[in-house]
């Protein structure tokens, strides 16, 4: 990979997926923010389309409220998806768009909504069939010679088209943002995390805790994972579900940086917990056959 970006995730990133849930204030969201930053999680993941198209500004007011703080953030947003809303009053269907202007507009507008001249790390949120990849990187030039994006990635790329996009862009895209789940297995065996421990980057793991699956008693598979999970945690002193989870995920070789999505800081302080979990291989093997109800071959 080419190695001239500096940046570096935190040991855990902060998703704002569900920020518009969260019913904060704008000031207690800046104590949520502050919190998260003293506990060493600097990293926050966002993207244009969350909370349909709302999530960047209230993120963005919240911050304006003591700007220093941007400082200490690494600021992470994704574009390409376009829904029914009042942002996109035409958009009759949700749809992808990667055309050079949109991406430029898009992120002129993520930006208008953090309050900020910057994104220190640009992901393309889904690939596009429609995708040329000369176009994106006509984007790319023109947004990093400008200053207003500083890294870039993709997200839910397979290895074939983050190469078809690396072929084509000047810049290392530095990171896979992927769904990393024991009940999702396929970025195990398709190749993505291979690539990403060949080119030295570290995916962004997405729905660690398989979309609250774990949580649900009448998910059958979810159920049976969540047991083996309370057990192996017993096994090492007593860690929850989630935090196992969590491990699961850290103990793979490519290093994957897992998304916290609470917005409760004591479950994010608990999620610290998972980085001083070391799991054996037995164990980890054991996880992987309870999500896929079967051992492996």
């Amino acid at each position: 990979m080419n190695d001239t970006t500096t940046f570096e995730f935190s040991p855990l990133v902060q998703g704002y997926w569900r920020l518009g849930d969260w019913g904060m204030s704008r000031k207690e969201l800046l104590e949520f923010i502050q919190a998260h930053v003293d506990l060493g999680i600097t990293t926050v993941d966002h993207a244009a389309v969350y909370g349909a198209y709302t999530c960047e500004a209230i993120f963005g007011e919240a911050l304006a409220l003591d700007p220093a703080l941007r400082d200490q953030l690494q600021i992470v947003t994704k574009f390409g998806i376009h829904i029914p809303s009042e942002r996109f009053a035409d958009c009759r269907l949700p749809h992808y768009d990667t055309d050079s202007e949109t991406i430029v507009a898009s992120v002129e507008e993520s930006l208008r909504a953090l309050g900020n001249d910057h994104v220190d790390l640009l992901l393309l949120h889904r690939p596009d069939p429609l995708m040329d990849a000369g176009e994106v990187a006509a984007a790319f030039d023109a947004l990093h010679d400008a200053g207003k994006v500083l890294n870039f990635g993709v997200s839910n790329f397979t290895p074939r088209q983050f190469d078809l996009l690396q072929s084509a862009v000047n810049q290392p895209l530095i990171t896979n943002q992927v769904e990393i789940n024991p009940l999702n297995d396929a970025v195990l065996w398709d190749g993505t995390l291979d690539q990403a421990q060949q080119l030295g980057l570290r995916p962004m793991a997405w729905s660690c805790l398989a979309g609250g699956r774990l949580f649900d008693a009448n998910d059958e598979a979810g159920a049976r994972l969540w047991n083996e999970l309370d057990a192996i945690g017993k096994e090492l002193g007593g860690a929850t579900p989630d935090l196992v989870a969590y491990a699961w995920a850290l103990r793979l070789p490519a290093r994957p940086v897992p998304i916290i999505g609470s917005g409760n800081i004591a479950r994010v302080k608990a999620a610290t917990g998972a980085l001083s979990l070391e799991l054996t291989r037995e164990q980890w093997f054991r996880i992987l056959a309870a999500g896929q109800g079967r051992n492996i071959p």
